[in-house]
């Protein structure tokens, strides 16, 4: 696993150990990235343009108002996702952050 992707696993992780919830986070290598589910729910993306959450659309205007955010372009060419959220840099890093985003997604009612 690169090692850009395993920093990303641990700091989210980190965020689950933090809710008290390590043992309800897996991880799946899928398209070159991993998938994270939480409760068994997708959760995240982990690839190469970073950390992407997937929010409910009523949590999604404040994290798209943080510098750095944006939706996730899966591919080349494709269109920008509904759902997952790409986190900057630094809120992935701050584990406290990160869980209060980790249990918003959580807590979603996805489709």
């Amino acid at each position: 696993m690169p090692t850009a992707l395993e920093a990303l696993r641990r700091e989210l992780e980190d965020a689950a150990a933090h809710l008290g919830r390590p043992h309800d986070l897996r991880f799946k290598p899928m398209f070159g990235g991993l998938m994270a589910w939480l409760d068994e729910k997708p959760c995240a993306w982990l690839g190469v343009d970073g950390m992407a959450l997937k929010l409910a659309p009523a949590d999604q205007p404040a994290l798209l108002r943080l510098a750095g955010a944006s939706r996730l372009v899966a591919r080349p060419g494709a269109p920008p996702s509904r759902h997952y959220i790409v986190l900057p840099a630094a809120l992935s890093r701050d584990t406290v952050q990160l869980s209060g985003w980790l249990q918003k997604t959580a807590a979603a009612k996805h489709r």
